[in-house]
């Protein structure tokens, strides 16, 4: 059998996607609920900040999302009749600190998230708990500029304290942040920066990553003083960038793109900023804001295992006249001749994602977990909110297979895998709901408009086949 008996096989949600309630029980705002529908949410950042604030004239698909806050019993009991063995879900800063800088947290919100993990534990469901999914309080925003202030990483620090020994006994699994390197990608989503006109964006963008792996190695510390059995892991939106041709500038052009991602993870992995990534920012004149003791907490208190997403790989050019590009999660890429693409135009590659699984094993030694994985799709349920997703299941099997080889052929160590989006919810990139990832339908269109009746698709059955054998039954 290629997976380990302990295998966690299970699926993975965003709080600022599927809770809704973004104002119950004491929540605050943060930067997730203030974008609206149609709003090219990669693209934000550079304005300035009265463009953010809710208003009558649009529609934010996240304030009600699926409204799991309400339905979190009925969800977590369909989760469990797949069989699964974890359930990765991230916590909402507001709900815990809803300015973000308060000293007593929000019982209110403390409170739900025991629930939440009393009902997983209950069907014998494993937490695996983000801490930060691209959600900051709009109070830190608003005030000290977010993660370009050195702040940021005192209030960070003492909400993860507060949720470490809250859970300490219910939570095993962390992760710092979601895709740490998004940060250089889509600002505001992804850490809430916006900028000033003429300000140096890349330098802003690397000061606040700075703080951010500060703030990850000291939660790392903190949850480890807490709880020794802590496992704390990084997570990387990967995906190996291939050369375009076997043209030297090609290949490396094709380095450096990955070494862009790497970066993040180095310095969590590692315990240190990379040589290359030091020379870089020195001939780009971005100065780094280390402090007395920053060295030394980066290189004492590195992650226990590597998280990543993986949606699809990516393609690049040295040569400026290829420019025939293809969406991928944020990534611009080149369109690859010899892959299929989703309808959202992301390239389909299950080699890929054992490529990039022996890629990150072989540059960290360390355990992996892949905690994204998905085809986003347009459903169209029969009568009984039923839906025959043979393209979802044709997806998944494929990269379950990709992933099989990678540990048993390659001996790639392999904690679990969390599919994204395990029951339909508002898609981060563009606030749709008809770009379903699920397991299961929940009945809601673009407008808000719906029942959020939940029915369960035809992958379902399938993929709790897949759970009950360990991956061995793929049919």
């Amino acid at each position: 059998m290629a997976f380990r008996e302990d295998f966690l096989w299970g699926g993975a949600t965003a709080a600022n996607q599927c809770e809704g309630a973004y104002l119950e029980g004491g929540r605050g705002l943060a930067n997730v609920d203030v974008m609206p529908a149609g709003v090219d949410r990669f693209s934000v950042g550079s304005g300035e900040m009265k463009m953010f604030r809710c208003d009558d004239d649009h529609f934010y698909p996240g304030h009600e999302a699926i409204d799991m806050y309400h339905n979190y019993k009925e969800d977590i009991a369909l989760l469990a009749g797949m069989g699964f063995k974890c359930y990765r879900l991230s916590i909402a800063w507001s709900r815990i600190f809803p300015k973000g800088d308060e000293l007593e947290p929000n019982e209110a919100g403390l409170q739900f998230y025991d629930n939440l993990f009393d009902e997983c534990l209950k069907y014998g469901i494993e937490p695996l708990v983000t801490i930060c999914h691209f959600d900051v309080p709009m109070h830190l925003i608003e005030t000290i500029g977010s993660w370009r202030s050195r702040q940021m990483i005192d209030h960070y620090v003492h909400y993860c304290e507060v949720i470490f020994k809250r859970y300490k006994n219910k939570v095993k699994y962390w992760l710092t942040f979601n895709e740490i390197n998004m940060i250089l990608h889509f600002p505001f989503m992804g850490a809430g920066l916006c900028f000033e006109e003429g300000e140096n964006k890349q330098q802003v963008k690397y000061v606040a990553a700075h703080h951010e792996l500060v703030a990850s190695a000291l939660a790392t510390k903190i949850g480890h003083e807490i709880n020794p059995e802590f496992k704390i892991g990084c997570m990387l939106a990967a995906g190996n960038t291939y050369a375009n041709t076997c043209h030297p500038a090609d290949v490396w052009k094709s380095m450096e793109k990955d070494r862009e991602n790497y970066f993040f993870i180095d310095v969590q992995s590692r315990g240190e900023y990379p040589a290359y990534a030091l020379k870089q920012l020195e001939r780009e004149g971005i100065e780094i804001p280390f402090e007395e003791g920053d060295v030394e907490i980066l290189k004492n208190h590195t992650v226990d295992f590597i998280s990543f997403s993986y949606y699809s790989s990516r393609l690049t050019s040295a040569d400026p006249e290829v420019n025939k590009t293809t969406d991928g999660n944020a990534f611009e890429t080149l369109k690859n001749p010899y892959l299929e693409a989703s309808e959202w135009g992301w390239q389909i590659d299950p080699l890929g994602l054992r490529i990039t699984m022996n890629a990150l094993y072989d540059r960290y030694q360390k355990p992996l977990f892949i905690v994204e994985n998905g085809l986003g799709a347009v459903d169209v349920p029969d009568a009984n909110g039923y839906v025959k997703d043979d393209y979802r299941i044709d997806y998944l099997r494929e990269h379950i297979k990709a992933m099989k080889e990678a540990v048993e052929l390659d001996g790639v160590d392999l904690i679990g895998y969390t599919t994204w989006g395990c029951i339909d919810l508002v898609s981060a990139g563009t606030g749709e709901m008809k770009k379903r990832y699920g397991f299961i339908y929940v009945d809601k269109d673009n407008d808000g408009n719906g029942t959020l009746k939940r029915s369960k698709k035809k992958s379902y059955d399938w993929y709790k086949k897949v759970i009950k054998s360990n991956g061995e039954q793929l049919a």
